[in-house]
């Protein structure tokens, strides 16, 4: 996996994102005193999470012949009491039976992602 190094950038809030070849910004919303120039950081976990999401259910139904279109997933998130809750809808198109639907629903649960997001995360932090 390649690294990703993320450095101040412009206005109060702003970073910017480097991911191998790719640039990114992230920010927070203007009525939190962002500029709202790119996604906040729970947006971008959330983009991590759906992006993960589409690409393996399509890569399933990909393997398995079936006759998906494409898939579009949603998602939001708040905090609820004491835990956050992702709710995640996802939108799967083509002539597909009710039992791929259901097998692809299955399958967008062990997205690596979600995997992730539901298992045990440790961060082990330094400073350089």
């Amino acid at each position: 996996m390649r690294s990703v190094t993320v450095r101040t950038g412009a206005g109060k809030f702003g970073q910017r994102i480097k991911i191998g070849a790719h640039e990114l910004v992230g920010d927070e919303p203007v009525k939190v005193g962002g500029d709202d120039s790119g996604p906040d950081p729970y947006e971008l976990v959330l983009a991590g999470l759906g992006t993960c999401t589409s690409m393996t259910v399509k890569m399933y139904a990909d393997r398995k012949g079936w006759p998906l279109s494409a898939v579009e997933v949603e998602l939001v998130a708040a905090k609820k009491e004491d835990a956050w809750v992702v709710e995640r809808l996802i939108r799967l198109e083509g002539e597909l039976t009710e039992e791929q639907r259901g097998r692809l629903l299955e399958i967008a649960e062990k997205c690596p992602v979600h995997k992730t997001l539901t298992g045990e995360i440790r961060i082990e932090t330094g400073v350089a």
